[in-house]
């Protein structure tokens, strides 16, 4: 779990609304549920014609995207690779899968796209960051050591607590990682070397990062602040240009919508603050109001269409849409029997051209072990 205490508030904030509206005229079913992960479900993402899912047992598996395209009996699911420590985050960028491990670790995987023999890895873990080159490099200049704990030292390069989230920049040539030790850090995709950390980012652990079309990078922290960085052309570093505080308790959650103007924040005094770009601070984010209906803490969140996804301890997803700045709960998905960790949510891939709704495959992890496939059907606004 995000390192977070559940707090009771979130009043800072005017809510949108605070009931679901339209649920009858919203479709939406559990289409199946995978089963195969023996621990909880702590990260999951889509790749191609694959579901990823990572567990706390260390296993990352590999699962068809759309069951309704499958044979009716779902295919057995492929254990992908085991690490070390739970998975918490996993990007796939071409043919590497990248995953973040609660050993400190980032792991790298070469995806071998031919049909494995029976003898054969379909997946090669190919790196470990920071890798050896660049830790025997950093060790040997003192200038290079960072103070971690009152009697520990570290290279820079180290993450030295649980790596909770992972980011692609939109060029694809970074990676981005946030940890639980509180800093930021930048990876070049082309040799792994680790271009920059941003120590003591936040006061507290940091469990969220999301990186915008324009440049910017947002990180959500236990110490209740969304923070936003960006680096000039001209500058080396990422520097600080935004805070945003309105949340009562730690920061679970973030996501962007599709065109970067608009972040959500989930935490755990259960809102999801909805920040916009005001022109008028120079394309920072202001508030302009909180989602509120779940009952505990928001763990989770993914955006598709015009649509959040919401998930929470409270074992529900709940899909919201908002139109002109106004937003309301079209849909609350029950089933799980345990908090709902992660999620992600894609447009489906095959449906009626003539159908006058849009239709999306919504896929939940959960501390239940199960992976829910859900699809949701909400008529156009």
């Amino acid at each position: 779990m995000a390192r977070s205490i559940e707090h009771k508030g979130g009043d800072k904030v005017p809510s949108f609304t605070t009931q679901p509206h339209h649920v009858s005229t919203t479709h939406h079913y559990c289409i199946t549920t995978l089963q195969g992960h023996s621990s909880y479900i702590s990260s999951l993402t889509l790749a191609r014609k694959l579901l990823y899912t990572g567990s706390s047992d260390n296993e990352i598996r590999s699962w068809k995207r759309n069951p309704l395209n499958s044979d009716h009996d779902i295919p057995t699911n492929n254990i992908v690779a085991i690490g070390k420590g739970a998975v918490k985050s996993i990007v796939v960028l071409s043919d590497k899968l990248f995953t973040a491990h609660q050993d400190h670790k980032i792991r790298v995987w070469k995806i071998n796209d031919d049909e494995p023999s029976q003898h054969q890895q379909k997946y090669t873990r190919i790196a470990t960051l920071p890798t050896l080159s660049d830790r025997v490099l950093k060790v040997l200049i003192p200038k290079n050591h960072v103070q971690v704990r009152r009697h520990k030292k570290s290279t820079w390069v180290h993450h030295v607590d649980t790596v909770s989230a992972l980011a692609l920049s939109t060029d694809e040539s970074l990676l981005y990682s946030v940890s639980w030790d509180r800093t930021l850090k930048i990876w070049r995709i082309s040799d792994f070397k680790c271009l920059e950390s941003v120590t003591n980012a936040h006061d507290d652990a940091i469990n969220a990062v999301a990186l915008s079309n324009d440049g910017s990078v947002y990180t959500g922290s236990a110490d209740k602040k969304i923070k936003a960085w960006r680096k000039n052309p001209d500058e080396k570093k990422h520097s600080l240009v935004d805070t945003l505080e309105k949340h009562n308790s730690g920061i679970n959650a973030l996501a962007l919508s599709t065109d970067g103007s608009v972040l959500y924040s989930g935490a755990c005094d259960r809102s999801i603050v909805v920040w916009g770009k005001d022109g008028g601070r120079g394309g920072n984010m202001v508030v302009l109001g909180a989602l509120r209906g779940h009952t505990k803490s928001i763990l989770c969140l993914a955006v598709v269409l015009d649509l959040v996804c919401s998930g929470s301890a409270d074992q529900t997803v709940r899909i919201w849409r908002g139109v002109d700045r106004s937003y309301s709960c079209l849909a609350v998905l029950e089933g799980h029997k345990g908090p709902v960790k992660c999620l992600t949510a894609a447009i489906e891939s095959y449906k009626n051209p003539s159908d006058s709704s849009s239709s999306c495959l919504v896929y939940s992890g959960s501390l239940d072990c199960d992976i829910k496939v859900w699809q949701v059907s909400v008529p156009h606004p």
